[in-house]
């Protein structure tokens, strides 16, 4: 079976600290249509920061 990529896109999630460092996931297109945003660890940073949905 083959995945729906139109409706669970792979978006990058770059850190709004500065440091250039990316998480990479899936978004449901339907629930979430604007830019996603989550409170996640930055491991350069060595804290938690806002990571946003890159395009």
């Amino acid at each position: 079976m083959a995945r729906r990529n139109d409706v669970r896109p792979i978006v990058k999630l770059r850190s709004t600290g500065g440091s250039g460092y990316t998480y990479v996931t899936r978004k449901n297109r339907r629930n979430n249509p604007d830019r996603l945003v989550v409170r996640k660890y930055d491991p350069v940073l060595r804290r938690h920061v806002d990571f946003r949905d890159e395009r």
